[in-house]
């Protein structure tokens, strides 16, 4: 496996995992995030990609991170469900550590909300505990009547 940052000629892959691998409205969040994040630094897009049978190179996960006043944060891991549970979401927590590091980043944190709840414990096994956290606070509704 390989994981390398996004290219230009990854965005149709990119888009095409993010849309097999998340719910619906997860996705669209995501690909607003992504759009977002690939203007601001592309760098921090990393790309997990491995060899099929036939020897094709194929996109099998992604990472988004970002930095802000000097802190990293995961925003969202997407691994194609045909290759989850294989070693691709720690091989890109790895590779963005060392993106964070290179940064001289102080703190790395997970960014999480709805949608990434169920991804803390896996997070917590792999070192990151509450401490690491940043929940996003959820919009009022307001109701009239």
């Amino acid at each position: 496996m390989n994981v390398r940052s996004f290219r230009l000629a990854d965005y149709l892959p990119a888009t095409q995992l993010l849309k097999e691998s998340l719910s619906e409205e997860c996705c669209e969040k995501t690909l607003d995030a992504f759009a977002r994040q690939l203007s601001l630094d592309g760098e921090l897009v990393l790309i997990a990609e491995q060899e099929n049978p036939d020897g094709e190179t194929i996109m099998v996960g992604l990472a988004i991170g970002t930095i802000d006043r000097n802190n990293g944060y995961y925003y969202r891991l997407a691994v194609h469900p045909e290759f989850r549970n294989q070693g691709v979401g720690k091989a890109l927590v790895a590779g963005m550590e060392q993106k964070f590091q290179q940064r001289k980043v102080r703190n790395i944190m997970i960014a999480a909300d709805e949608h990434t709840e169920f991804v803390l414990p896996w997070f917590e096994a792999l070192g990151y505990g509450a401490q690491h956290v940043l929940r996003s606070l959820k919009q009022l509704r307001i109701v009239t009547g």
